[in-house]
């Protein structure tokens, strides 16, 4: 054999030899979507390092509990949510706000689909998931476990309660919102393209990776991800304080006011937008929002200007629960007299037939009154009653406060 087809033969054989390596390499990398799927008890990539480990006993058994708890949740809840969207939200906005969120993307992406950027906004911080395959023995099913504990509340309630999730969600190495997040991506049948860390300086502009946003930065995560359909969405999760101090220290609402107008969702808020420590944020949402979903916890009625909003209320107004006295709204059960029915509970009052919900749309600006992206016919005006003393509300389990301490 001469130099020359030696030199042939063992170029194609390296490059043979590459080429079988290479997807080899590829496989090894645990990617935040397997690592989604995995956390969520669905199964990854079939070239994925976590698929073998899908044969623990442990995240058998997890597997199923989501299964049966998702498709419980699918049938009660967020079905009947989307249809409900479908049928009273015309014309939704790209961006849609839910400050208070925790990360409850499952209700965001439920109540608003069509959006394409998601900011969601709590205290708690977005931790981290590590990479489950480097777990040690017996790892992965306290980590399995300690998601499922997380999720319990909002699973059963449609919201988190804050004193099982400032446990929960510092324990172990899967903490914060971001495991949460995974699991509603993947449970919501999305597909994740990218993880990154963002911060934000004091003037709203974004940081990414190492970049330095100066002192102070309010921190959070930024997902890029994608539906059945290939549309590429983004999802942002900040841990900021939205107190009337925080949020003016901060950048957050800079930010926010360069994707508005959007559409906001408020629900399970611990009534803290009735209080005067939430002010900014109060006056930010209702400024920078073209249609404001919200349950009684959410801005109360009395900051509305009846001249840019009409009204629609869905369900029955039965005041807040224990945990909230003083927060009763006469303009509210007025309001609720001519409420529409509705099919699925949501908020603190998480029964069918005593829960509430309010649709207030913006009228255009220069516009009639009937222009409005809703489909629903408005109720009249409340009629002015004399005040009378608060309805008793019954005791109800599961209540709880949200993120924020009272």
């Amino acid at each position: 054999m001469n130099m020359i087809a030696f030199v042939r033969i063992a170029t194609l054989a390296a490059a043979m030899l590459f080429a079988i390596v290479l997807p080899a390499r590829a496989a090894d990398t645990v990617t935040a979507d397997d690592t989604a799927r995995f956390l969520a008890g669905m199964m990854p990539s079939a070239d994925s390092p976590l698929t073998p480990m899908t044969r623990d006993p442990a995240w058998q058994r997890h597997a199923k509990f989501f299964d049966t708890a998702f498709a419980q949740l699918e049938q009660r809840q967020l079905s009947r949510i989307r249809a409900w969207s479908e049928a009273h939200l015309a014309a939704p906005r790209p961006t849609m706000f839910y400050m208070f969120s925790g990360p409850d993307f499952l209700y965001a992406d439920a109540f608003y689909s069509k959006a394409t950027t998601y900011v969601l906004s709590a205290l708690e911080p977005p931790g981290s998931v590590p990479d489950l395959t480097r777990l040690p023995r017996g790892g992965v099913g306290a980590a399995l476990y300690s998601v499922e504990r997380s999720l319990s509340s909002v699973l059963s309630f449609s919201f988190f309660i804050t004193k099982q999730m400032k446990t929960d969600l510092h324990a172990g190495q899967i903490n914060g919102t971001l495991p949460v997040l995974y699991v509603f991506l993947a449970r919501s049948g999305k597909t994740i393209r990218s993880v990154s860390p963002v911060a934000l300086d004091d003037n709203g502009a974004t940081y990414f990776s190492n970049e330095n946003p100066g002192p102070n930065p309010v921190r959070g995560a930024r997902i890029i991800f994608a539906g059945s359909d290939g549309v590429e969405k983004t999802l942002y999760y900040f841990s900021t304080d939205l107190s009337n101090s925080g949020v003016k220290a901060s950048g957050f609402l800079k930010f926010c006011s360069t994707l508005a107008p959007g559409n906001s969702l408020i629900k399970s808020a611990s009534y803290l937008l009735h209080s005067g420590n939430f002010t900014t944020v109060r006056e930010f949402i209702l400024a920078n929002s073209a249609t404001i979903i919200q349950d009684d916890s959410g801005v109360p009625l009395q900051y509305y200007s009846p001249k840019k909003w009409r009204f629609f209320p869905f369900g029955r107004y039965a005041g807040p629960i224990d945990e909230f006295p003083g927060r009763y709204q006469q303009p509210y059960a007025e309001l609720f007299r001519r409420a529409q029915p509705i099919d699925f509970g949501i908020g603190y009052r998480w029964r069918t037939h005593e829960t509430n919900l309010l649709l207030s749309v913006r009228v255009p600006d220069g516009g009639s009154a009937g222009q409005e992206t809703s489909s629903a016919e408005p109720p009249p005006p409340p009629r002015p009653r004399k005040p009378r003393p608060p309805a008793p509300v019954e005791p109800q389990r599961g209540g709880g406060f949200f993120f924020w301490p009272r």
